[in-house]
């Protein structure tokens, strides 16, 4: 996985007065969960503050990264957890960083990318992807930046499954059941599997 440096600035406030005007000049709240716990087992809670440019890069991306985490000159290496956007203006709200613990496993979305030319699609056929990204749960460091799907033997009408799917030292934790991706019969196909079948 890729990495990116994200710089951030310490929470001194944190009501809703003090975040309505951090949001009114061009920063985003955020919070870090940590490896250390609190006296109730909880992960202990860093409010920071980062500029909406800083975090551009990060959220506006196909690509995963983990993410070097400067806060006042602390960096912790994190991973985006959750992000909360503007249902109206999309522009983001929150986000909430995970500090990884190199000897356990996280869960994180990753982007799933199709390779080779399926069977279906030479007879006619359309490839869709159905998901976009696999939630998996793995050690930090053994979660690749894609996960590739070979798609060439996959048929007319056929899909490829969660279930199906296989990758080492990844726990893959959509139901099985999701279909990932399938070859979809366009109008032209039936018509010639109608014309073969007679």
């Amino acid at each position: 996985m890729k990495s990116i440096e994200i710089k951030g600035s310490l929470r001194t406030e944190t009501g809703k007065k003090a975040t309505h005007s951090l949001r009114k000049n061009n920063g985003v709240p955020c919070v870090l969960y940590g490896i250390q716990k609190d006296e109730n087992g909880n992960p202990v809670a860093t409010h920071f503050t980062v500029t909406t440019d800083g975090l551009r890069n990060l959220v506006y991306t196909p690509h995963i990264y983990v993410v070097d985490l400067n806060i006042d000159g602390k960096v912790v290496n994190a991973i985006m957890k959750d992000i909360q956007f503007h249902p109206v203006t999309d522009a983001i709200l929150h986000v909430d960083f995970l500090q990884i613990d190199e000897a356990n496993p996280i869960v994180m979305e990753v982007p799933v990318q199709m390779e080779g030319l399926a069977e279906g699609v030479k007879a006619g056929g359309k490839l869709a992807l159905q998901i976009r990204k696999l939630k998996v749960k793995a050690l930090y460091n053994v979660i690749p930046e894609r996960l590739i799907v070979d798609v060439t033997s996959l048929g007319l009408g056929k899909t490829i499954k969660v279930g199906e799917l296989n990758y080492e030292g990844l726990q893959l934790l959509n139901a099985k059941e999701a279909v990932v991706c399938a070859v979809k019969l366009t109008r032209a196909a039936r018509g010639a599997q109608a014309a073969a079948g007679k």
